[in-house]
């Protein structure tokens, strides 16, 4: 057997791809994490991958606390459609298939679990009702909200659809999705919710070997024993879109957008703030909108943002700045509520302080400086105090703020004599005896 996977690895490496061409074997994807588009678009492209290199089976190793409705329906679409077996395995021990894992477990033709793991809590989360979904018989106010009757029972007759196919447990899948059950590894073998039990991958095909399952309509029997294994691993796009659909780093995004947009027009002429924020913005944008984003919440955090931003320009003894804290801070709560997809405290704590310390501070100094009186240029200099270094008749040279300026007055001046700027044509002032003789 040793000689195979040192083959497999040979040719994995000349090729340059995650499925070696020449030798069928069983290809590893790892489904790990909140599901998303970024999973979604590489779990199929694996997939593809797989059939197009002709491979024996493919392993989709679960381990996710849940996730988007569309992007889990998208990788069981890819799952029904593919021509290579997927064995769904929820593993390592300590992993779970909650929520949206739950349905990609149920849709696969083959469903394992390793010891220590669990799966269920399937209740799907809309972003404007409550989480609790009623039962078939049950009279509560919940049940009479018509959007809410609709998420249930779609997605209950979508997982007891998957069940019916597979030929799994199907009353328990539908009450995985109404009472967010959960069962443990034994009991999900013994409720008949999976198919076996495996430590890992190897015993995982061990065991697989010489089942019978369907596959795009027709019967196929497994030949998995001692199938050399490929792992996937995503490519640099699906690492890219992953980071773009991160909440975390999406919320950052559009924080420091804003913010460099802020710091821009409040200093026109720094241009990398501005042309940061742009970028920063339109990156967040865009990740935003693949993301369920509860819009309540969004214009709860905007409007933090915006009594923080007031306290440069209406100075509230930090009245603005608490209760705009206060509010970015309860929006940012609510801006994504998808299991898996929520932002962290950390990230929230941080972006507080921050915004805090932007709006709430430099804002306000920067806009005290802009309006303090100019310092600088031409202007200044109108009644500034010089001497004449030289002087011939109504023009010469003088000395003012120790810089030497070529000068012209309406009277003959001597030199050494003490002038008043009175005003400046270009490069030359306009001067004029100082009274007094002061200098």
């Amino acid at each position: 057997m040793l000689w195979r996977r040192l083959l497999v690895l040979l040719l994995l490496a000349l090729s340059g791809t995650g499925v070696a061409a020449a030798v069928p074997g069983a290809v590893v994807i790892g489904l790990d994490g909140p599901i998303g588009p970024a999973s979604a678009a590489y779990v199929v492209r694996a997939l593809h991958a797989a059939a197009e290199r002709g491979a024996a089976a493919a392993v989709l190793r679960i381990d996710t606390p849940g996730g988007l409705d569309s992007a889990m329906r998208e990788i069981v679409r890819a799952i029904l459609a593919s021509p290579v077996p997927v064995l769904a395995f929820v593993a390592p021990s300590g992993a779970r298939a909650a929520s949206a894992g739950t349905f990609i477990l149920y849709a696969a033709p083959v469903a394992a679990m390793a010891p220590g793991t669990n799966v269920g809590a399937a209740a799907p989360v809309s972003l404007f009702a409550p989480t609790a979904l009623p039962g078939p018989e049950d009279k509560r106010p919940a049940q009479r909200d018509a959007e809410m009757a609709k998420i249930a029972n779609d997605a209950a007759a979508y997982i007891r659809g998957l069940a019916t196919l597979r030929g799994r447990n199907a009353e328990w899948a539908e009450r995985a999705v109404r009472e967010a059950a959960s069962l443990p590894y034994d009991a999900a073998l013994a409720q008949h919710v999976i198919d076996l039990v495996a430590n890992d991958v190897p015993d995982l095909l061990d065991k697989a070997d010489g089942r019978e399952v369907s596959v795009l309509g027709r019967t196929v029997t497994l030949h998995t024993r001692g199938l050399p294994v490929l792992r996937v691993a995503p490519d640099w796009r699906d690492r890219l879109l992953a980071l773009l659909t991160d909440p975390s780093i999406v919320y950052l995004l559009l924080l420091v957008g804003l913010a460099g947009l802020a710091f821009e027009f409040s200093h026109p002429g720094a241009y990398a703030p501005g042309v940061i924020g742009a970028i920063a913005l339109l990156l967040g944008g865009y990740g935003l909108n693949l993301l369920p984003v509860d819009y309540a919440g969004a214009a709860l955090a905007l409007l933090g943002l915006a009594l923080m931003a007031a306290e440069a320009f209406v100075p509230s003894f930090g009245a603005f700045v608490i209760g705009g804290a206060a509010a970015f801070v309860i929006g940012s709560l609510l801006m994504f509520e998808t299991p898996g997809l929520r932002l962290p405290w950390p990230v929230i704590a941080a972006a507080t302080g921050f915004s805090a310390a932007l709006f709430g501070a430099v804002l306000r100094l920067l806009l005290r400086a802009r309006r303090r009186p100019v310092a600088s240029g031409g202007r200044v200099l109108i009644g500034r105090v010089g001497r004449t270094i030289d002087w011939a008749g109504h023009a010469g040279n003088v000395l003012v703020e120790g810089e030497r300026w070529r000068a012209s007055a309406a009277q003959p001046l001597l030199p050494g004599q003490a002038v008043r700027v009175v005003g400046r044509h270009g490069l030359t002032l306009r001067v004029e005896a100082a009274p007094g003789g002061e200098a």
